[in-house]
Protein backbone atom coordinates (compact mmCIF):
# COMPACT_ATOMS: atom_id res chain seq x y z
CA UNK A 1 0.00 0.00 0.00
CA UNK A 2 1.34 3.42 -0.99
CA UNK A 3 1.26 6.17 1.61
CA UNK A 4 -0.09 9.57 0.62
CA UNK A 5 1.20 12.93 1.75
CA UNK A 6 -1.52 14.64 3.71
CA UNK A 7 -2.88 18.10 3.10
CA UNK A 8 -2.28 20.33 6.10
CA UNK A 9 -5.23 22.04 7.79
CA UNK A 10 -3.93 25.35 6.36
CA UNK A 11 -3.81 23.86 2.84
CA UNK A 12 -7.37 22.56 3.19
CA UNK A 13 -8.60 26.00 4.33
CA UNK A 14 -6.99 27.66 1.29
CA UNK A 15 -8.41 25.06 -1.08
CA UNK A 16 -11.86 25.25 0.47
CA UNK A 17 -11.87 29.05 0.34
CA UNK A 18 -10.92 29.15 -3.35
CA UNK A 19 -13.84 29.34 -5.78
CA UNK A 20 -11.69 27.58 -8.38
CA UNK A 21 -8.49 25.59 -8.43
CA UNK A 22 -6.19 25.82 -11.41
CA UNK A 23 -4.80 22.49 -12.61
CA UNK A 24 -1.99 21.83 -15.06
CA UNK A 25 -1.64 18.16 -15.92
CA UNK A 26 1.89 16.74 -16.25
CA UNK A 27 3.01 15.05 -19.43
CA UNK A 28 2.48 17.71 -22.08
CA UNK A 29 5.06 19.83 -23.78
CA UNK A 30 3.53 22.97 -22.29
CA UNK A 31 1.71 23.53 -19.03
CA UNK A 32 -1.77 24.97 -19.52
CA UNK A 33 -3.62 26.03 -16.39
CA UNK A 34 -7.31 25.11 -16.41
CA UNK A 35 -9.72 26.50 -13.78
CA UNK A 36 -12.03 23.92 -12.17
CA UNK A 37 -14.21 23.69 -9.10
CA UNK A 38 -12.64 22.05 -6.05
CA UNK A 39 -14.06 20.73 -2.79
CA UNK A 40 -12.68 19.29 0.41
CA UNK A 41 -14.35 16.40 2.23
CA UNK A 42 -12.99 14.21 5.00
CA UNK A 43 -9.58 15.88 4.86
CA UNK A 44 -9.19 15.06 1.15
CA UNK A 45 -9.33 17.23 -1.98
CA UNK A 46 -11.66 16.36 -4.87
CA UNK A 47 -12.43 17.66 -8.35
CA UNK A 48 -14.97 16.60 -10.97
CA UNK A 49 -15.88 17.40 -14.54
CA UNK A 50 -19.36 17.62 -16.04
CA UNK A 51 -19.01 14.23 -17.72
CA UNK A 52 -16.37 11.55 -18.08
CA UNK A 53 -14.29 11.90 -21.25
CA UNK A 54 -10.89 11.02 -22.58
CA UNK A 55 -10.05 14.52 -23.79
CA UNK A 56 -9.11 17.84 -22.19
CA UNK A 57 -7.66 18.19 -18.73
CA UNK A 58 -9.68 15.25 -17.39
CA UNK A 59 -8.45 12.71 -19.93
CA UNK A 60 -4.89 13.96 -19.56
CA UNK A 61 -5.16 13.66 -15.76
CA UNK A 62 -6.35 10.07 -16.02
CA UNK A 63 -3.44 9.19 -18.29
CA UNK A 64 -0.61 10.95 -16.45
CA UNK A 65 -1.88 10.65 -12.85
CA UNK A 66 0.24 13.70 -11.99
CA UNK A 67 -0.50 17.42 -11.99
CA UNK A 68 0.25 20.80 -10.47
CA UNK A 69 -2.50 22.75 -8.77
CA UNK A 70 -2.74 26.26 -7.45
CA UNK A 71 -5.08 28.53 -5.54
CA UNK A 72 -4.24 31.88 -3.95
CA UNK A 73 -1.57 31.20 -1.34
CA UNK A 74 -0.81 27.62 -2.38
CA UNK A 75 0.81 25.76 -5.27
CA UNK A 76 1.41 22.01 -5.03
CA UNK A 77 2.36 18.93 -7.01
CA UNK A 78 -0.28 16.20 -6.79
CA UNK A 79 -1.03 12.68 -7.83
CA UNK A 80 -4.43 12.16 -9.39
CA UNK A 81 -6.49 9.21 -8.20
CA UNK A 82 -9.66 8.16 -10.04
CA UNK A 83 -12.25 7.54 -7.31
CA UNK A 84 -15.34 7.63 -9.51
CA UNK A 85 -16.33 4.25 -8.10
CA UNK A 86 -15.73 5.25 -4.46
CA UNK A 87 -17.93 3.90 -1.66
CA UNK A 88 -21.35 5.53 -1.40
CA UNK A 89 -20.38 7.53 1.71
CA UNK A 90 -17.43 9.19 -0.06
CA UNK A 91 -19.69 10.11 -2.99
CA UNK A 92 -22.32 11.50 -0.60
CA UNK A 93 -19.70 13.55 1.26
CA UNK A 94 -18.28 14.98 -1.98
CA UNK A 95 -21.80 15.72 -3.28
CA UNK A 96 -22.60 17.54 -0.02
CA UNK A 97 -19.38 19.56 -0.29
CA UNK A 98 -20.31 20.65 -3.84
CA UNK A 99 -23.83 21.61 -2.75
CA UNK A 100 -22.53 23.58 0.23
CA UNK A 101 -19.74 25.40 -1.59
CA UNK A 102 -21.40 26.09 -4.94
CA UNK A 103 -25.07 26.52 -3.99
CA UNK A 104 -26.92 28.44 -6.67
CA UNK A 105 -24.12 28.15 -9.23
CA UNK A 106 -25.22 25.17 -11.33
CA UNK A 107 -24.41 22.63 -8.65
CA UNK A 108 -27.09 20.19 -9.79
CA UNK A 109 -24.98 19.13 -12.77
CA UNK A 110 -22.05 18.34 -10.48
CA UNK A 111 -23.95 15.99 -8.17
CA UNK A 112 -25.45 13.62 -10.73
CA UNK A 113 -24.37 9.98 -11.00
CA UNK A 114 -22.58 10.90 -14.25
CA UNK A 115 -20.59 13.67 -12.56
CA UNK A 116 -19.86 11.50 -9.51
CA UNK A 117 -18.27 8.96 -11.86
CA UNK A 118 -15.69 11.63 -12.76
CA UNK A 119 -14.53 12.23 -9.20
CA UNK A 120 -10.77 12.57 -8.86
CA UNK A 121 -8.92 12.78 -5.54
CA UNK A 122 -5.86 15.01 -5.53
CA UNK A 123 -3.14 13.73 -3.21
CA UNK A 124 -0.20 15.92 -2.34
CA UNK A 125 3.19 14.64 -3.60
Amino acid sequence: MTSRALWSPADLRLLDAAQELEIAVDGGSSRRWVPIWVVCAGGQVYVRTWFRRDTGWFGAALRSRRAHVRVPGLEAEVTVEDVGDAPAQVTADVDAAYRRKYAGRGTDAMVTAEAAATTLRLDRR
